[in-house]
């Protein structure tokens, strides 16, 4: 509804005291035309309009539009009225406070069309939700990382082929600001584009490039040189991308535009206690600069990394406004009464990160399902509890393949676990099988004594077992071994390291019990005496996992001191541990190189984890 030019008149008869006769007189406005306005016959000529603005302190514009809304009413002008409601519409929406939706979702690396059609869809919901301004995360539209996709061509003609698409289809009223590679000349930028208007309005380039972790970015781009702020809403919004805000030098120079906010495009993966290293950073930031920072991250699982998600937002004090759920894509308005954070626990994290890996790993790569070979031990029962809870009981196989070792409270246990949580349990006697090679390989191995060797050949029985099934389903299998196994060895080539994902490389035997805890406060579907036993990969009569290794309290303190604080052997000594445990374990890390190389890969949690963030010779004579 307009104001009319009578409505007008009254608001300024209210503010002055004044009479029509005195307003005529003070303001020289002719007696007649002040009658007309007064009973409605006529709308304020375009001197006046300007003249009451400034008599009630509003913008000019608006009283501009709304007397000639009401001209064009009154002569019958539609296309003149369409149009001056519109101009009316515009300025009443730039006069409201910035409204921002933050679009925290999980693309998938290559699917550039859908990840723009994601794009596409979560603009015009914005828009109809009245948003001003839209945010995706980094590369949102190619993924994060796309590593050598990068260097195709092809894969960079589809970028910019899907970018004129998104200005097509994206609302010309609300801005778009989302992460996609950019090219200029030979050059290839990590960029952030801002779509307005059904045009690319600006292409920020990052900055700082990381190189470090599982981050290779120096391999593909550019560094970008210039900052970047754009107007919204009578609000200075300054850009930056990742890495960018964990240096000073590229928020030092947005900030030296006189910026009221910081958005920072983020594909984070996730660790362990990073989320309050994020926020500590960006609440220092609003403090120095007395700005609101928003920081939008990713989420979703790709390959060995996983992304939390954990957009949230602090005001001009550095306080927490806004937190958006971890492990969850969802697109969501920013104010300052919105989400409070939940408060989580380490196992609760961790285990939502591997839930969300896996699902992830299993349904973008189009596996029908997934196969576990199912032990009765505490691994296999973790992996397989989360392999249910990422898919769906309908689409877990679990196979228990017993051999004269298998104790009968691990065929028990196994079954009960299966039945408990509902997934299709087959049993696979390999009696016949390890015979029938170990009759074979009798005469080669003839004056050898019994040793690994044999006890290997089980475990490669049910390795190929598991990958006919794979074969023959389409499910893949889930490797089952911790990060404690992988790190010393203590698994088979091409026997338990079967598999195309590993969801529990990255977590160690010590931090398998407390998921494995965890889980059951959810719903006990892990037997209790599973938890509570000696842990045994049951290959020899009597065989527990502590006959070859020192108490896992013992060794995963090792490894974490050696592997992810990267300390040096006398200095775990140091730390109390004997140096016999120490040498042996950290020998055994090193020489066990080329069998982690092969292993399936697995989520990162840790901050340093096996795969491709750690990148150590297979072939190397260096004593730590």
């Amino acid at each position: 509804m307009y104001i009319k030019t009578t409505e007008y008149l009254a608001m300024v008869r209210n503010k002055t005291g004044f009479s029509d006769y005195k307003i005529s007189k003070e303001y020289e406005i002719n007696q007649s035309n002040l009658s007309k306005y007064s009973s409605g016959k006529a709308a304020l000529s375009e001197t006046h309009a300007w003249l009451f603005a400034n008599i009630l302190d509003i913008d000019p514009a608006e009283i501009v539009a709304n007397t000639k809304l009401e001209h064009a009413i009154s002569s019958g002008n539609n296309s003149k009225a369409k149009f001056w409601q519109e101009q009316l519409d515009k300025i009443f929406s730039e006069s409201l406070p910035i409204k921002i939706q933050i679009a925290q979702i999980n693309p998938i690396v290559g699917d550039i069309k859908s990840n723009a059609k994601k794009i596409i869809a979560l603009s015009i919901e914005a828009s109809e939700n009245g948003a001003h301004l839209v945010v995706f995360p980094e590369l949102a539209l190619t993924g994060y990382p796309p590593e050598d996709l990068l260097l195709r061509n092809g894969f960079i003609d589809q970028v910019k082929n899907e970018i004129n698409i998104l200005c097509e289809l994206i609302p010309s009223n609300i801005f778009v600001l989302f992460g996609a590679p950019s090219q200029l000349d030979k050059n290839l930028y990590n960029s952030a584009y801002l779509i307005y208007d059904n045009k690319i309005q600006n292409i920020y380039n990052k900055q700082e490039l990381p190189n470090y972790g599982v981050f290779d970015e120096k391999r593909y781009f550019t560094s970008g040189k210039e900052s970047f702020s754009f107007e919204c809403q009578n609000t200075r919004v300054g850009v930056l991308i990742c890495e960018d805000q964990w240096v000073e030098g590229p928020i030092n120079q947005v900030c030296q535009g006189n910026v009221d906010m910081v958005i920072s495009l983020n594909a984070s993966p996730f660790q362990l206690n990073k989320q309050s290293a994020r926020m500590s950073i960006c609440q220092k930031y609003a403090l120095k600069f007395g700005i609101s920072f928003i920081y939008i991250n990713m989420v979703g699982g790709q390959d060995e990394v996983v992304f939390d998600g954990n957009s949230f937002a602090v005001d001009k004090q550095g306080e927490l406004i806004f937190e958006m759920p971890a492990f969850e894509e969802i697109s969501m308005s920013y104010s300052d009464s919105s989400l409070k954070p939940v408060v989580t626990t380490d196992e609760s994290s961790i285990y939502s990160a591997l839930v969300l890996a896996t699902r992830d790993y299993i349904n973008k790569n189009s596996f029908s399902g997934a196969l576990i070979g199912l032990s009765g031990g505490i691994d296999s029962a973790l992996t397989l509890a989360i392999a249910v809870d990422a898919i769906g009981a309908e689409n877990v196989h679990a196979v228990m393949m017993p051999y004269q070792y298998t104790s009968e409270i691990s065929l028990t246990d196994a079954e009960m676990q299966a039945r408990t949580q509902g997934v299709h349990f087959s049993s696979i006697d390999i009696h016949k099988m390890v015979d029938s090679f170990n009759a074979s390989l009798s005469d080669v191995f003839e004056n050898n004594s019994i040793d690994t060797t044999e006890e290997n050949i089980q475990s490669r029985v049910r390795g190929t077992l598991l990958m006919a099934l794979s074969n023959k389903h389409h499910k893949i299998v889930l490797a089952t071994g911790n990060k404690s196994e992988m790190a010393v060895g203590y698994a088979t080539l091409y026997g338990d390291m079967c598999g195309g994902f590993a969801p529990l490389k990255d977590i160690s035997k010590t931090m398998v019990y407390k998921l494995s805890r965890y889980r059951n406060t959810l719903s006990e579907v892990i037997p209790s005496r599973v938890i509570t036993r000696p842990p045994s990969a049951e290959l020899a009569p009597d065989q527990v996992d502590q006959d070859s290794l020192p108490p896992y309290d013992i060794l995963d303190d090792i490894l974490k001191r050696f592997v992810e604080e990267k300390q040096s052997v006398d200095s775990i000594i140091s730390q109390g541990h004997t140096s016999e445990d120490v040498n042996k374990i950290t020998s055994l890390i090193l020489k066990n190189e080329y069998k982690r190389r092969q292993s399936a890969p697995g989520p990162k949690v840790s901050s340093n984890a096996f795969g491709r963030e750690r990148r150590y010779p297979m072939t190397s004579k260096f004593k730590p």
